[in-house]
């Protein structure tokens, strides 16, 4: 093979993969040993592993990062947590190290920037672009990997409102966890963002309600606007507090929610919105909101 035709073929599998290439994968192309040298003492490849490698004349993209990892960590190497989410589709969150789980029985190397998690059984993984372990999987396990409740309730909420999960399949992954670092707090969380229509319904407002010394509301009255028949969750004179679950955030659901609101606020009423999770992760910041609203001294104490 001409030094050309190896360029061509190396720049190829690069541009597949955000700018590297592996050793492996060159060879089975017909690029060999030799090869390799020559290019990356010519500094047209840069050597980044054991086995992977880096083409300069493709631009290199953030996919290529993933990429090494896997390759480098060792063998039967897939992401894991936050990584595998971002691989995934995810915005909104960069994740600060690579994690990268393995079976227990592999032969672990350390890789700069990145976390390895060796497993004695590795769940549903997906194959397609960078190994990964399925959104399901990586979702509860970044979950549990957080540095923080809040870090964690986010990590479930943003695969979820960006449909790269369908809620179900989180929900029946949950359900099989055994053992959890956060199960009290994911127990509610996850609930709260597949299905939060239904966690809406078992959760006991009243009882946040007792617990702050607020008066107790009135629950689903019924109002009458200009689209008919209006239910609000929660209601007191002159104030109302609408609880949002993850359902609010799906389709068309933001627009119809506003609607609602702005036409209570219309009129004598005010209107305080409250996510679901602001009650699970800050409960006293949202009640002394409320307390404020019903023109109560503000609290001093969660």
């Amino acid at each position: 093979m001409d030094k050309n035709q190896r360029r061509r073929v190396a720049a190829g599998l690069a541009a597949e993969r955000g700018g590297v290439v592996r050793r492996r994968d060159l060879r089975a192309a017909g690029v060999h040993r030799n090869d390799v040298r020559t290019e990356v003492g010519n500094g047209r490849w840069r050597v980044r592993g054991l086995h992977t490698l880096e083409v300069l004349e493709v631009p290199k993209e953030p996919v290529a990062d993933l990429w090494h990892a896997v390759w480098e960590s060792g063998p039967g190497a897939v992401l894991d947590g936050p990584a595998a989410l971002v691989a995934q589709g995810m915005q909104g969150f960069a994740p600060s190290t690579i994690d990268v789980s393995l079976p227990r029985s592999a032969s672990v190397r350390e890789v700069h920037g990145v976390t390895t998690h060796q497993r004695r059984v590795l769940e549903r993984c997906v194959t397609a672009g960078v190994p990964r372990v399925a959104p399901e999987w990586a979702i509860i396990h970044a979950a549990q990997w957080a540095v923080s409740d809040r870090q964690a309730a986010l990590l479930v909420c943003l695969p979820v409102q960006q449909r790269l999960v369908r809620p179900a399949r989180l929900m029946e992954a949950w359900l099989i966890v055994r053992r959890s670092p956060r199960r009290e707090l994911l127990g509610q969380v996850i609930p709260d963002v597949c299905d939060g229509a239904h966690s809406l319904g078992e959760l006991d407002f009243g009882g946040w309600c007792r617990r702050y010394g607020l008066p107790q509301p009135r629950r689903q009255s019924l109002r009458t606007g200009p689209s008919g028949r209006v239910y609000l969750d929660v209601e007191w004179e002159g104030l109302v507090v609408e609880i949002d679950g993850g359902h609010h955030l799906l389709g068309l659901n933001p627009t119809d929610d506003a609607l609602r609101a702005n036409e209570v606020a219309l009129g004598s009423t005010r209107v305080l919105r409250i996510p679901l999770l602001g009650l699970r992760l800050d409960p006293w910041r949202f009640m002394d909101q409320v307390a404020r609203g019903l023109g109560l001294p503000v609290l001093t104490s969660a």
